[in-house]
C-alpha cells in the first residue's frame, strides 16, 4: 500500500519524536488537528502507529493486512450507501422532528418539487430550533442548512474519502449525488455506516 505524502511525513515525525501527541504532529506540519484525523485513524488502524492514551503516538511499523488495505482503498461509497429520508421545505419543524425519530436517522434531506436537494436538517439543527422556537409549525426552510453550503459525494468515491470529508467537516452524513446532476440524491453515507464497516472489516482480519 502506498501512503500519501502527508501520511509519510506523519510517520517520519512520529519516528523522530515518539511519543508525540496529535496536536504536536499537527503543529509540526502547520495544520490543524482535525485535518489529520483521517490520516491518523488510517495509520493507527493499519498498525503503522500505535495510539496510547495520555501518551501519544508511537511508531509500530507493522505492515497492514492486505484484506484491510484493499477494502480501505477500494471499497466505494456505493457499496455502503443507504436510502436517505426526504422531506420538503414546506414541512413543519414538528413533522421533521417526528420523521427523524420515527425513521431513527441522524439527518433529513430537504428536496423541492423537482426532487432536487435544497437543504439538510440534522439532529443538532432540529434540537437547536426546538429550543429556540415556541412555534413548532414553522417551515423547515427557515432552519435548514441550504445549498451550496452542503457537502456531497458521488458513488464512485472511496469510503476513505467519505470518512475524511465527514471528519474534516464535522458532519453526520453525506448525500450521495449523481455525478451528472449534483442536486439529485441517490443515497446517503453516514458516520455510523463507515464506523460499522471499519469494525466489521477489522474483525475479519483478527479472525
Amino acid at each position: 500500500m502506498e501512503f500519501s505524502e502527508r501520511q509519510k511525513k506523519i510517520i517520519q515525525i512520529v519516528k523522530e519524536n515518539e511519543p508525540i501527541t496529535g496536536s504536536e504532529i499537527a503543529a509540526k506540519l502547520g495544520l490543524s488537528k482535525p485535518t489529520l484525523r483521517s490520516d491518523l485513524a488510517l495509520l493507527t488502524m493499519t498498525e503503522v502507529l500505535t495510539a496510547r492514551q495520555k501518551v501519544g503516538y508511537i511508531y509500530a511499523g507493522k505492515a497492514s493486512e492486505p484484506i484491510l488495505q484493499n477494502h480501505l482503498y477500494e471499497c466505494r461509497v456505493e457499496d455502503l450507501m443507504i436510502a436517505p429520508v426526504f422531506i420538503t421545505s414546506e414541512d413543519t419543524l414538528k413533522n421533521a422532528v417526528t420523521e427523524l425519530f420515527i425513521r431513527d436517522v441522524g439527518s433529513l434531506y430537504v428536496i423541492n418539487e423537482e426532487k432536487e436537494l435544497i437543504g439538510i436538517l440534522s439532529r443538532k439543527d432540529l434540537l437547536r430550533a426546538s429550543l429556540n422556537n415556541t412555534d413548532d409549525h414553522i417551515p423547515v426552510a427557515m432552519i435548514m442548512t441550504r445549498m451550496p453550503n452542503i457537502v456531497t459525494i458521488t458513488k464512485e468515491k472511496s469510503v476513505l474519502e467519505a470518512g475524511d470529508l465527514i471528519m474534516s467537516r464535522e458532519i453526520d452524513s453525506l448525500p450521495v449525488v449523481e455525478a451528472a446532476n449534483p442536486l439529485h440524491v441517490i443515497g446517503k453515507v453516514s458516520k455510523t455506516n463507515i464506523m460499522n464497516y471499519f469494525i466489521q472489516e477489522g474483525k475479519k482480519v483478527e479472525g
